[in-house]
């Protein structure tokens, strides 16, 4: 007894001293033992110091507490190296719940999966909002969308919605303006009696901080102020980083998937100290878990490194770690399941639900652009001239019909007719077979959709309620399809010898 007595004498005083000096002794550092990322001084430690000292104070906490292997761990029991998020004192650690994509319950039909370690469960269709009450020609309107919730979360079992502090897109600043996506979600929940008390749990609503260098504690905590006044509520259930806080190569919608160094320590990226770190960023959203303003935290167009990275510095600092990754997902899309993300967010890894967005290619997969090029792709005056009279979507708009050029690349309009054929072989449409296929993926928690109209709210609903999953046939059909070419809109047989190293859209390739 006096021993252990004597070792908490010690240990308070190295940790009264490392409290009272700049920089920790770096014996007192995690480790990579303690699965965290090495410390480094950025801009954002001058602005906010208490950041980096709450970094530091934490991480002591952790190893005194034996988190990741600490040199104490052993000391008042038996510790197995993943118990360091229980060395966080003081607030909420939303983990280790159970595992990801658990089938928690069934409404009206629709499975409700838990999403990630967390305690947030959500409906395998999640409702779209990037262009509601946007300037998009085919747009809907503010009445449509209060359908468009009635219908799915009153009536039919959906719970999620996932917006972001963007939206909607497109938007002028006069008809439509950044934020008012959130405004029109507010005021239903307002209107419905779902803002506050028990009519609140019946919606999970997921947002979306803007991302890059606009990534800070500060504006973490800013703008989620900002959403939570919009959506008249008093927590986010889901709090997400619309894309990474550090330079990506897949954090655009071109073409771009390898890495470039040159990128990377552009001026913008490396500039005022760098990019927010991961370890600030898991303590600011911790911060705003402990204040009760959001119950979980995601990362979208990510990949396995900011996944990792953000799951490990999370557990060596004891703080709560992202339930989600949000990411670009559909027949055509299937990188996530092979380039690390899907091993790494498996129950048996990371535990980290995964959401699934552009499950119809921005439409393609819906067949509706079979018959006849998109207008940005098509060499006929005439019909480029009705496409736009009359546009039956997106790709026949010159704006987005450019920024969605990949999904129409050779690769993927040869596989999409492919894909087809397998669908009316099945007896179903390829819509149908799209939605269930992502449905049936390991990998997928919720796959959100976008509609514009009531029909298509209405099919999507009835597709994610067959109880019956695709044959294994057609499965495997699909398989076959895709081991022909497993990076269809990452294809590209029309780029220029003039292009010099950059895309469609000015993104950097390859």
């Amino acid at each position: 007894m006096r021993i252990i007595v004597l070792i908490m004498a010690i240990t308070a005083s190295v940790a009264a001293t490392a409290f009272q000096h700049s920089a920790t002794p770096s014996f007192l550092l995690p480790t990579r033992s303690a699965r965290t990322v090495p410390f480094r001084a950025t801009a954002n430690d001058d602005e906010y110091p208490s950041y980096s000292s709450a970094i530091r104070r934490r991480s002591l906490m952790t190893m005194m507490a034996g988190g990741g292997g600490g040199f104490f761990s052993d000391l008042f029991g038996k510790s197995d190296g993943n118990n360091a998020a229980n060395a966080y004192i003081g607030g909420n650690i939303n983990s280790g719940k159970g595992p990801t994509n658990e089938v928690v319950k069934t409404v009206n039909g629709m499975r409700l999966r838990r999403l990630g370690g967390s305690d947030i469960i959500v409906s395998e269709l999640g409702l779209g909002t990037q262009r509601w009450v946007s300037t998009d020609f085919n747009a809907p309107s503010k009445e449509d969308v209060f359908k468009f919730m009635d219908y799915a979360i009153l009536d039919h079992g959906v719970n999620l919605i996932d917006t972001a502090e963007q939206y909607p897109i497109p938007s002028d600043g006069k008809n439509a303006k950044e934020g008012d996506s959130e405004l029109v979600i507010g005021e239903w929940m307002k209107t419905r009696g779902l803002d506050k008390g028990e009519g609140r749990k019946k919606v999970v609503i997921a947002s979306k901080i803007t991302g890059g260098r606009n990534v800070t504690p500060k504006n973490i905590k800013k703008d989620c102020a900002g959403s939570l006044q919009r959506l008249r509520t008093d927590y986010i259930d889901i709090y997400q980083l619309h894309w990474p806080a550090r330079y990506s190569p897949q954090s655009n919608w071109g073409q771009s998937l390898a890495y470039n160094l040159d990128s990377d320590k552009s001026p913008y990226w490396r500039g005022m100290g760098g990019p927010t770190s991961f370890e600030e960023l898991c303590l600011a959203m911790q911060e705003l878990i402990d204040e009760g303003k959001i119950r979980g935290w995601g990362l979208c167009n990510d990949n396995a490194y900011g996944l990792t990275g953000c799951t490990r510095t999370a557990m060596g600092l004891g703080v709560t770690p992202p339930c989600s990754i949000q990411g670009d997902f559909s027949l055509i899309d299937r990188k996530s399941e092979e380039n690390g993300v899907a091993e790494a967010a498996s129950p048996f890894n990371e535990n980290v639900g995964f959401m699934a967005y552009n499950t119809l290619a921005g439409g393609m997969l819906t067949g509706k652009y079979m018959d006849r090029p998109a207008a940005v792709d098509n060499d006929d005056r005439a019909k480029v001239i009705e496409a736009m009279n009359n546009p039956r979507g997106r790709h026949d708009e010159f704006g987005w019909g450019r920024t969605l050029y990949r999904y129409r690349t050779d690769a993927a309009t040869e596989a999409i007719a492919d894909y087809n054929k397998i669908a009316k072989d099945a007896g179903v449409s390829l819509t149908e077979l799209s939605m269930r296929w992502c449905r049936q993926r390991t990998l997928v928690t919720t796959s959100l959709v976008g509609h514009s109209n009531m029909k298509q709210l209405q099919e999507s609903i009835k597709y994610f309620t067959k109880s019956n999953p695709l044959p294994e046939r057609t499965m495997l059909d699909i398989d076959r399809v895709h081991m022909r070419n497993r990076l269809p809109i990452f294809s590209n047989n029309r780029v220029g010898k003039e292009w010099f190293g950059e895309g469609e859209i000015g993104e950097t390739i390859p």
